[in-house]
């Protein structure tokens, strides 16, 4: 008889942008108790992805959010930085003994290095309600930040473009250079740095 696996969902936000952290979460979810409107984050509105975040954080067996920072971001790689906020989440998450034998699922097609069993699924996000969950953890702890930061920077426009690279941030960039918080290793805060050199 093969016993039922626990599912542990994982998933980050923010490889792309030009700012900020990149954030995991890392969601158990109770069979008992579930929640209706899980989806990839991508596809659900801010205040949607909001109300999801409260509901998971009360529902859930077990929830996790870990960040790497802009600054690990550059020393280690983007890919890299994603993976140990992956491990970081992962390693919060208070596992009992009630909840069985735990698999991680990852969103993408690579896992972690962690002492679970885990498994990564392309576009885990949209497949498997645990994931979904944790991107949903992992895109509202990330925004949250940047609103964060564009109180401290309001030049930038965070709160509008989440630290993507709009037509806006850029001119900004161009305009008012980088703060503490852009990623040095990405391409147009690189060359922000060399015209200013």
């Amino acid at each position: 008889m093969q016993v039922l696996k626990t599912i542990c969902g994982v998933d980050e936000a923010g490889r792309g942008p030009l700012a900020g952290s990149v954030y995991a979460a890392a969601v158990i979810l109770d069979a008992n108790h579930p929640i209706i409107g899980l989806a990839d984050s991508k596809k659900l509105t801010e205040k949607k992805r909001d109300a999801l975040a409260i509901e998971i954080k009360q529902k859930a067996l077990a929830w996790a959010i870990a960040s790497c920072t802009a600054k690990e971001i550059d020393d280690i790689n983007i890919l890299q930085a994603s993976l140990l906020a992956m491990k970081r989440a992962i390693e919060q998450i208070k596992i009992t003994a009630a909840m069985g034998e735990i698999l991680v699922q990852v969103d993408g097609n690579k896992c972690p290095k962690i002492n679970l069993p885990c498994e990564a699924i392309v576009k885990g996000d949209s497949k498997v309600q645990a994931i979904s969950a944790a991107s949903i953890l992992a895109k509202t702890a990330r925004d949250a930040e940047l609103y964060a930061l564009d109180k401290i920077y309001p030049q930038y426009g965070f709160a509008q473009h989440k630290g993507y690279p709009t037509a806006a941030h850029l001119a900004a960039l161009a305009e008012h250079g980088i703060c503490p918080e852009h990623r040095l290793s990405y391409a147009p805060v690189k060359n922000i740095l060399e015209c200013k050199a």
